[in-house]
């Protein structure tokens, strides 16, 4: 038999190759090395946690033609860790210990005829899902219809040019999507119509909904099909059976190929106008959002149950009217702000959150992605329909114009294509996990709703999405990344194999549906190393404290929906202050003697920029905005997440080539150039003195080549950053002190501010006074260290 088990080096990296583990697998722990006991993993302070991006484009990842080979006790799948007989043509799975016989097409395996699923190097494979047909001697590829794109256009834009950007938009959008997409068109204002795409009787038709009420699957059937054919495609259900799902006739009038409904598509976008509801002065115009995105998610009820599609929603204010109403139509009636969601002061916010989690089930459990693309100055009720959008996997723009063309290049990269030429989706996904009986899952988070589904894996402590070992979303990208939580379970050193030594196993698995139609699963086992001891230089090596951030900001935001951000910070604190008491070296109550180890220096400042940053700190931030936040941190890699909360800070000099500095407010000069990355913003600072000299031309004068060349480089930086991400980043360049320039100050540490006097401006030392009440990264460490000290 073999046992293929990695050596103490496979998974005890440094903290150098963190981010390679990132960028090879997809994977990051907090921890890479973790106690067995579950005293000792208490006293841990951070939790076990592991940021997982399923379906990252793994290089060389074998895509396998057959169905996976599953354990018949717990259906984990067959991966390296299995052990292998060849002589009884048996495995062992490493999750329960269970024999199992290989099927009659394993019969050749040995040690030099290994399938690709046991090769060491395959810890990740993809199966493409295959079923038996009535009839059909062998298995058949399973397959689903071409996934379908809702167009849901807001028509209440008062502006000419902004209408005309969102038809350039809609426009560009159809020829980017795939020649056999299935596509419908919804508009709404006042009112509802569902547009007839079909060319059932020569003409064009819509079919116009009330914008007050909610339209339900069965209400659009009836309205939709004619009674003798509903009858006929529906016969009433038996005695004591449920109500069939109802089903829409003729659904080709509405559904219909890309291909096909081009030409109709253009001329509807093409001869689109505002909404012609007059709207008094002093009025909002009337807008039925909730009642659109009823008549889209009725129309994919009774037409594509259990398929992926895309409702599209294209937003340009708020919903005034009729389900999901955000705002009424007075404007003297402001939209709500933060102040009025803590004060419980906002009189539709309960209501209209109610519609919109209502839809959320059905959307995840039929495959439908609900999308959010805004373009508005005010908000639009993000807010209420943030669990709606984070749990289908949705994707939201946030812009204040259609026009922008930060949002117009996100919109095209929505649809942007991987090297197969499919669409960068997957839509319909369960994600599973399963343990080995050591450990245990508390729970998970990220864009996705529970599956309710129970097993030995499940952990009886709750963090996030919990009491469930499965998952589902409507959608996901390559880069949709998920934040699991452990715990180990009461049988400790009980192992399902005894051989398997210091590991233990996590095997997560992803059931897709694939852009060109197929059924993928995408297969992931992982190890994870484990002992009894509790040496503290051993535990601070594996510690990864980036990943340990995120982690850690993923609870805080989702607490912070449903909690006080005074809780939330003061949590926020207390784990902060007992993992500096375990792991630092200091003598009581002196804390000039407080030393940390270089793998934790830099949580403590995570932890100061993550409690001053948008997901926490909520002042000049609409709920909209938030919501917006808090969607991208819990979407994104460990990469990504990091740098929306301690964002890069670089300096470009004549003196220098570019190189790092401290995201401090000394950093900011009158003879530099900074490149600031919040991962929303990259923001070109040009600093006092170099913003005269390019104000005076000196770069378009000969002898000057030098100067012109080193105004060029942050640019070109900072578009090789905007180029690569999704959304796109504003691009932003501000001078020393000009408007744009508080985007920088709101983001460094404020070491220099009207309290502690000086500041380059006057003169007596460099960098830029902050005026701001702020503690800085100083005094927030000197009061780190004197809690720390007292224990």
């Amino acid at each position: 038999s073999v046992n293929f088990i990695p050596s103490p080096t496979h998974l005890h990296v440094m903290a150098a190759n963190f981010s390679e583990q990132e960028d090879k697998q997809g994977i990051r722990w907090s921890w890479n090395f973790f106690p067995t006991s579950r005293l000792e993993a208490t006293r841990m302070v951070i939790p076990l946690g592991l940021l997982i991006t399923p379906l990252k484009r793994v290089q060389n990842l074998p895509l396998l033609t057959y169905d996976p080979i599953r354990c018949s006790s717990c259906k984990g799948v067959l991966n390296p860790y299995s052990i292998v007989n060849y002589r009884t043509k048996q495995w062992q799975c490493p999750f329960c210990g269970s024999q199992n016989t290989f099927p009659p097409h394993y019969a050749d395996i040995g040690e030099n005829n290994l399938p690709a699923e046991l090769y060491n190097q395959y810890t990740t494979v993809e199966y493409r899902l295959s079923q038996m047909l009535p009839g059909s001697p062998t298995p058949t590829p399973q397959q689903a219809p071409a996934p379908v794109f809702v167009y849901v256009i807001d028509t209440c834009i008062d502006c000419e040019e902004e209408l005309e950007g969102l038809r350039d938009a809609l426009l560009k959008s159809f020829n980017l999507l795939p020649p056999t997409a299935q596509v419908a068109f919804i508009t709404f204002g006042t009112t509802v119509q569902l547009h007839e795409l079909g060319d059932t009787d020569g003409g064009r038709r819509s079919f116009v909904f009330r914008g007050t009420k909610e339209v339900t699957p069965q209400q659009l059937a009836r309205f939709l099909t004619p009674p003798q054919q509903q009858a006929q495609m529906q016969p009433p259900p038996q005695k004591g059976q449920p109500e069939p799902p109802p089903v829409l006739g003729e659904p080709k009038r509405f559904l219909c190929p890309l291909s096909d409904v081009e030409f109709t598509l253009t001329c509807l976008v093409d001869e689109m106008k505002p909404d012609p509801w007059p709207v008094a002065k002093n009025k909002r115009p009337l807008r039925c959002t909730g009642a659109a995105l009823s008549v889209a998610t009725s129309l994919l009820e009774t037409t594509n149950r259990g398929y992926g599609s895309r409702v599209m929603m294209f937003l340009s204010g708020p919903c005034t009217v009729g389900p999901g109403q955000t705002v009424s139509e007075d404007r003297s009636e402001s939209i709500r702000g933060h102040n009025e969601l803590k004060a419980e002061s906002a009189p539709h916010w309960n209501k209209s959150k109610k519609f919109f989690d209502g839809l959320l089930p059905n959307c995840v459990g039929n495959g439908h992605t609900i999308d959010a693309l805004v373009g508005a100055l005010d908000q639009v009720g993000v807010a209420e329909m943030k669990n709606l959008i984070q749990g289908t996997g949705g994707v939201l723009l946030l812009s204040d114009s259609f026009k922008n063309p930060q949002w117009v290049r996100s919109f095209n990269k929505f649809f942007a294509t991987g090297q197969d030429s499919h669409l960068n989706m997957a839509f319909n996904c369960h994600v599973e996990a399963q343990t080995t009986p050591d450990w245990r899952i508390s729970g998970c988070i990220g864009p996705c709703v529970s599956k309710n589904k129970k097993s030995p894996s499940v952990a009886e402590t709750e963090v996030g999405i919990g009491g469930t070992c499965a998952w589902g979303t409507a959608a996901m990208s390559p880069t949709t990344t998920f934040a699991l939580y452990f715990e180990p379970s009461q049988q400790g050193q009980q192992r399902a194999n005894n051989q398997t030594g210091q590991y233990r196993f996590v095997q997560v698995t992803v059931r897709y549906q694939h852009p060109d139609g197929s059924y993928r699963l995408r297969v992931t086992t992982l190890t994870h190393r484990i002992s009894d001891t509790t040496d503290l230089n051993e535990l601070s090596n594996a510690f990864d404290q980036e990943a340990a951030a995120v982690l850690l900001a993923r609870i805080s935001v989702f607490k912070a929906d449903y909690e006080h951000l005074f809780d939330v910070m003061r949590n926020l604190d207390r784990h902060l202050i007992r993992l500096v008491q375990k792991f630092a070296t200091f003598k009581k109550d002196e804390p000039q003697s407080l030393k940390l180890g270089s793998n934790f220096s830099f949580f403590p400042q995570f932890v100061y920029h993550l409690r001053r940053s948008e997901f926490l700190s909520v002042f000049n931030s609409s709920p909209d905005e938030t919501a917006y936040y808090r969607i991208m941190l819990d979407r994104e890699c460990c990469s990504h997440s990091i740098l929306m909360i301690q964002p890069t800070l670089h300096a470009y000099s004549m003196k220098a080539p570019p190189f790092p500095v401290l995201l401090d407010a000394e950093s900011v000069q009158v003879d530099n150039i900074l490149l600031l990355d919040t991962f929303f913003d990259v923001l070109i600072h040009y600093g006092e003195n170099i913003a005269a000299w390019r104000n005076a031309k000196y770069q378009d004068q000969p002898g000057y080549e030098n100067f012109a060349n080193f105004l060029k480089h942050p640019m070109a930086d900072a578009e090789n950053i905007v180029k690569d991400r999704f959304p796109v980043p504003r691009l932003i360049e501000t001078d020393q002190r000009g408007s744009q320039a508080r985007l920088l100050l709101n983001k460094i540490n404020p070491s220099i501010t009207h309290l502690t006097g000086g500041g380059g401006q006057y003169g007596n030392q460099p960098g830029e006074m902050v005026f701001t009440d702020d503690a800085s990264l100083a005094t927030f460490m000197e009061h780190l260290k004197k809690w720390a000290v007292q224990a």
